[in-house]
Order: C-alpha cells, then sequence, then structure tokens
C-alpha cells in the first residue's frame, strides 16, 4: 500500500469546475463568492487556481447558506478563524449564531404549526357548512 506525501496534499488544488461539481454549485457562484473576497483563488491569467484554503472556505459558505446564514454572517464567521480570538472566539460565535437560528426556526415550526391547525378548523367548519347546504 503506498501513501501520499503530506506535501503532494497540502499542495493539492483545484479548478474552478472541479469544485463547482463538489459541492453542486453553478461557476457563477462561485465567482460570486470570489467577488465577495469569500474565496481568493490565485489567478493564472483567466484560469483560477483554488488551495486548499479556498475549498475549505466553499465547503464552510455552502454549509452556512444550506442552514440559512446569510452570506455577511458566514463572512463573519470564516474570517474569525484568522484573527483574535481565533478559532476559539469562532466557534463562541458561531454558537450564538446556532441558537439565534435554531430559535427562529422554532418560532418558524410553531407559526407553521399554528397556521395548520387553523386550517383544519376552517376546514372543518367549511364541510359541516357545505353538508347542512347538501342535506337541506
Amino acid at each position: 500500500m503506498t501513501t501520499r506525501p503530506a506535501a503532494v496534499e497540502t499542495t493539492r488544488t483545484w479548478s474552478i469546475a472541479e469544485l463547482a461539481d463538489e459541492f453542486e454549485v453553478t461557476h457563477r457562484t462561485i465567482r460570486h463568492y470570489e467577488e465577495l473576497g469569500l474565496v481568493t483563488p490565485e489567478r493564472r491569467g483567466t484560469v483560477r487556481i483554488f488551495h486548499r484554503r479556498d475549498r475549505t472556505r466553499l465547503a464552510l459558505i455552502v454549509r452556512g447558506k444550506r442552514i440559512g446564514f446569510p452570506l455577511e454572517e458566514i463572512r463573519t464567521i470564516i474570517d474569525m478563524y484568522d484573527e483574535q480570538p481565533g478559532e476559539a472566539g469562532q466557534l463562541t460565535y458561531l454558537l450564538d449564531q446556532i441558537a439565534d437560528r435554531r430559535a427562529d426556526l422554532e418560532r418558524r415550526r410553531q407559526d407553521i404549526e399554528d397556521s395548520l391547525a387553523e386550517l383544519s378548523t376552517l376546514e372543518r367548519r367549511c364541510q359541516a357548512d357545505l353538508r347542512s347546504l347538501t342535506s337541506e
């Protein structure tokens, strides 16, 4: 069994097409993230070369979007990793954001359950009214 040397793994790069396929996003989406400074690929002419840091950041962006964080919030969370207080501060902040997001989703779920209950009540009234109209 052969293993890759660590140096090869850290120098691995990706094209925009590879990352778009891997994360199931469009090239345009990745270019948009680049315009916002969320990823900073190396440029060789018109070719974008993405390094491990860009790939990791893209994974975090996609995950953040999937759970409903706006891009500015994602930027704050990602950028905290490189600044003081570093990863601990990033994780503390992220936990606060998760709690806020969870509370918002729980409120939405309750609103949906309340709406469904109201619809069920209205539906029962309509069915009863219809039955009384058709039995006359």
